[in-house]
């Protein structure tokens, strides 16, 4: 690199790393003020492991919903042009920008009208565990959303325009050539999706309430654990979330290289 560069890189580096110096703080802050005997206390409580597994009960099927809706809604808006798609890109978009809290109170409104208060009549949603899948589902797929449309724009369409010249219809050139290839995108929108869903805080909040044993997750754990002034709990669960976050990293970047 010539040496008339060095100011302009060093002077990036200098910004860039401001913002990185200031993760790794927070990251090394959290893991010094708490112990592993922090960690196994806030395990043995039965309230937290009981959020625990709820918490990875309801991201797990958020995040299969997810997936569900973004590799069609994907799709769709990879390879079609059609009437109305500026206005499907911007719903698509709007969980994305809208407050959490914003989210959460128009879930708990949306179940205040007659359709809602018709499907409550057949199965309990608000402030009952479906609440907290669908509040984490509305956001997550979302983002499995953009990933499965990013995911099939790269995807030349020549492939798919041989299988059809072949005798396949499009629905079976889909399935056998267009799906198979993006198979790898699929596992990180259900990754992201996933880890996205167990994150979620604001929605849950407002649409499923904080009932210990019962819509409690590992998010709303640490406001309850905050609120009544158990910060070493509270940071404890934080730090298994750290964990699970630094895991779908890992994963999703092996899943990028692969």
């Amino acid at each position: 690199m010539p040496r008339r560069e060095w100011p302009f890189v060093v002077a990036l580096a200098l910004l860039g790393g401001s913002y990185l110096l200031l993760v790794v703080a927070l990251l090394v802050a959290d893991f010094a003020f708490t112990s592993p005997g922090h960690i196994l206390a806030a395990l043995r409580n039965p309230d937290i492991r009981s959020a625990i597994w709820l918490s990875l009960l309801t991201s797990g099927i958020a995040a299969i919903l997810s997936v569900w809706v973004a590799v069609p809604l994907g799709y769709l808006l990879a390879r079609t042009r059609f009437l109305g798609r500026p206005l499907v890109e911007f719903l698509v978009d709007v969980p994305v920008v809208l407050p959490p809290l914003v989210i959460g109170l128009s879930l708990l409104i949306l179940f205040q009208t007659g359709a809602g208060r018709a499907v409550q009549q057949v199965v309990t949603v608000t402030y009952a565990v479906p609440a907290v899948i669908l509040a984490q589902f509305v956001v997550s797929a979302a983002f499995a959303t953009r990933t499965m449309r990013g995911a099939f724009e790269q995807q030349s369409p020549r492939a798919e325009q041989v299988a059809r010249t072949l005798g396949c219809t499009r629905g079976q050139a889909f399935w056998r050539v267009s799906l198979p290839d993006a198979m790898p995108a699929v596992g990180s929108a259900a990754a992201l999706a996933w880890a996205r869903a167990l994150g979620e805080f604001g929605p849950v909040l407002v649409f499923a309430g904080v009932t210990r044993g019962r819509t409690e997750v590992m998010t709303t754990t640490v406001f309850l654990e905050l609120s009544v002034g158990h910060l070493q709990a509270a940071l404890a669960v934080s730090i298994l979330m750290i964990g699970v976050s630094a895991a779908v990293l890992g994963l999703l970047r092996f899943a990028g290289k692969s």
